[in-house]
């Protein structure tokens, strides 16, 4: 049994991506379809080394191939990543309330040390 296999999709999800290759390779796919050859040359990796790693996308469900001919084309499946973002959202919005609340402070703060007239001139 894979990891990706034993853990829930959002975080699986978080742990292939964790791997920059992989989010190169994500980058790579997020406009449009790309052969394991187009990879190799954008990766900049051998191609032993782009299989290893398309196949954890793959596994995770994050890339889904299909074959053309002699070739495979890659391409991006944005499910896994949707899940991750809900995931992530209860994040995001805590970290807006603690810079809602900093902003306030700094505006509050500002207010109280403002110079007066008289100790302007």
């Amino acid at each position: 049994m894979a990891y990706v296999d034993r853990v829930p999709g959002s975080l699986a999800a978080l742990d292939v991506i964790a791997e920059p290759t992989r989010r190169r390779i994500l980058d790579a796919v997020r406009g449009g379809e790309r052969s394991v050859g187009e990879l190799v040359e954008e990766v900049g990796m051998h191609q032993p080394g782009v299989s290893r790693h398309l196949k954890v996308l793959r596994d995770a469900g994050l890339v889904e191939v299909r074959r053309d001919a002699q070739r495979r084309l890659y391409r991006l499946r944005l499910e896994p990543l949707m899940e991750l973002d809900a995931w992530l959202e209860p994040y995001r919005l805590e970290w807006a309330n603690r810079l809602d609340s900093l902003e306030r402070h700094l505006r509050d703060t500002t207010e109280r040390i403002r110079p007066t007239e008289k100790d302007s001139g």
